[in-house]
């Protein structure tokens, strides 16, 4: 079976990393179930030879082209969501160059990943003829433009904001929103598109049971397959260090206990929490004075440091963006805790990077935090979305040295029996077979045997 893996690029981005971890799950572990698998992505960055880049119509003028057609579609819409909208118009060309594919024999079934922006229309998504497999990175699938849905606002424990299960009627509209109301608009062209009579449900795969209920509550793909499948990890890669010698190589403090918080846009992007953390760690000032945990330093990566940073009483220490994995491997093992303050996340690598390199996460008991922590053996959970509950959750891993030890040795047991690459791939493999199956089993029933 010819598997063919498509993203928007293959390791730009924390979902492009997650895609193409699946993917070489699959090609090195997908011979065992009769697998073979390739990838197309529009923005190839990786010297894969295997990923195939480049695009149909990404030309240079396409390149000048499409910014500002999104800018025409965008004119006069106005939203305090600040994540990323995704229009997916005009058509990129990608469609018609996957169904040559199929149509050539090269491929069996098409595993779609992220594909927002410009790398596949949402007609062209439903004109593909091939059966499809979409693994899930974000919410925008069963959404209109949005990515997320507008994260939690103070006094909330989820966000309010679920035109995703109430269809995107106009009633359902939010009031920080204003002008074309263009999530409706993609909406019903997903709807339109992808739930034609002609049409059939693709398989969706999930990496984490929130997202996955999510799925479940939309109208538009409640009643799809939908499988929870988490993202694997390279256990070889990520995987425990001295941490006296991690501390050496990266210039810090050998003696101190160490706070990591990181994240794609660091401090900027709300949906991380990071005014959470910042609010949490003033509260631990206080609580520690005096006792050896008030030596506690913060380090932070993904985000270089800013022209005014934050007074904590607390040293911090800035890495900026890392882009090799031994860097990072470093930080996590040099860390005593990792700490994910999202408001509202899927399955973040770095959760998992962390445990696989024995160091305990402590976030709040939200969306997919909950199937990466297991709380109070490989982390802490704190109350959504509270700085008092975090400021506890992070001073219990960090006061009793031996139960730290401890709860890092469970994290990397976890990560081991969660997301090995063999073991996710086995599950992908079944997953196909189903999706294959399902197929040839409309394909007969649309067109009967005589």
């Amino acid at each position: 079976m010819n598997i063919l893996h498509v993203n928007a690029t293959d390791i730009s981005g924390g979902a492009a990393r997650a895609a193409y971890r699946i993917y070489r799950s699959l090609v090195e572990h997908g011979a065992t179930h009769g697998l073979e698998s390739q990838m197309r992505v529009i923005n190839r960055q990786s010297d894969d030879p295997s990923v195939i880049g480049g695009g149909i119509q990404q030309s240079r003028l396409w390149s000048r082209i499409h910014p500002r057609l999104t800018a025409l579609i965008c004119r006069g819409f106005r939203t305090g969501n600040p994540v990323l909208h995704s229009f997916a118009w005009p058509s990129s060309g990608l469609g018609t160059d996957l169904s040559m594919r199929f149509q050539r024999g090269e491929c069996d079934l098409v595993h779609l990943h992220w594909i927002g922006f410009s790398t596949l229309s949402i007609e062209e998504i439903g004109r593909l003829p091939m059966p499809l497999v979409w693994t899930l990175h974000d919410q925008w699938a069963f959404c209109g433009a949005e990515h997320y849905t507008s994260p939690p606002l103070p006094g909330e424990t989820a966000s309010s904001d679920e035109r995703f299960a109430k269809g995107y009627s106009p009633a359902s509209r939010p009031a920080h929103e204003a002008g074309p109301d263009l999530n409706r608009r993609t909406w019903l062209r997903k709807q339109r598109t992808w739930r034609r009579p002609a049409g059939k449900p693709m398989q969706l795969v999930c990496p984490s049971h929130w997202l996955a209920d999510c799925a479940r509550r939309s109208t538009l793909m409640g009643d799809w397959p939908i499988k929870v499948i988490p993202n694997p990890i390279d256990l070889n890669v990520w995987a425990p260090c001295d941490q006296a010698q991690a501390r050496a190589l990266l210039g810090l403090p050998a003696d101190r206990p160490l706070v990591l918080f990181g994240a794609m846009g660091g401090t900027t992007d709300p949906r991380k929490g990071a005014d959470l953390l910042l609010e949490a760690l003033q509260r631990l000032r206080t609580q520690v004075a005096g006792t050896p945990l008030e030596r506690l330093e913060l380090v932070v990566f993904g985000q270089s440091r800013p022209a005014q940073p934050p007074d904590l009483g607390f040293p911090i220490h800035y890495s900026g963006r890392l882009h090799d994995d031994l860097s990072l491997r470093l930080l996590y093992t040099a860390a005593d805790v990792f700490v994910i303050p999202s408001r509202q996340d899927n399955l973040p690598n770095t959760g998992l990077e962390a445990h696989a390199c024995g160091t305990p996460v402590v976030a709040f008991r939200t969306g997919g935090l909950v199937d990466i922590v297991d709380d109070r053996i490989t982390g802490a959970l704190a109350e959504p979305f509270d700085p008092g509950s975090l400021a506890a959750a992070i001073r219990w891993v960090l006061e009793d040295p031996q139960r730290r030890r401890q709860l890092g040795a469970a994290a990397r047991q976890r990560a081991e029996r969660l997301w090995d690459p063999a073991r996710v791939a086995g599950f992908y493999a079944e997953v196909y077979g189903e999706a294959l199956e399902r197929a040839a089993q409309k394909s007969s029933s649309t067109f009967p045997l005589r």
